[in-house]
């Protein structure tokens, strides 16, 4: 079952006159990548296609959850992905926000590794042989 929520995010510190962000986050209960995948891929993309910029602050990881209709554990652990992949700063307490200078392309990267990984692992690829294929594509 496929499952699509437009997010509307207020981000009053851009200069510009958008101040209302319209962000879609589409799970599907059906795939066999889980929900916290989906939300973290999904809002990497976003911040690739420059939906989401360094320093806005994404909602509350409650009101995520509940605007797509899932676990707040769900929404916090795609949290802490993007955070240790350094694309997300959080403070508990507050919301997350996009850090500085985090690039379209590096949000882009990780996004196309995710997929990579969980490509191989269909494919019954071990982390190993993954990763000899991702030092093969580097030429070294």
């Amino acid at each position: 079952m496929r499952r699509a929520a437009t997010v509307y995010m207020y981000f009053p510190q851009r200069p510009s006159a958008i101040y209302d962000v319209r962000v879609l986050i589409e799970l599907d209960h059906a795939s066999s990548t889980p929900l916290y995948e989906q939300v973290a891929a999904a809002i990497r993309r976003e911040i690739a296609e420059g939906a989401l910029r360094g320093g806005d602050e994404l909602p509350s990881a409650r009101t995520l959850a509940g605007a797509l209709g899932i676990n707040l554990h769900t929404v916090l652990r795609a949290l802490r992905v993007l955070r240790d992949e350094g694309i997300l700063d959080i403070h508990h307490g507050r919301t997350a926000r996009v850090v500085a200078g985090a690039s379209a392309d590096q949000a882009l990267f990780h996004q196309a590794l995710g997929a990579a990984a969980a490509h191989g692992r269909r494919l019954g690829l071990s982390a190993e042989d993954a990763a000899r294929y991702l030092t093969q594509a580097y030429g070294t």
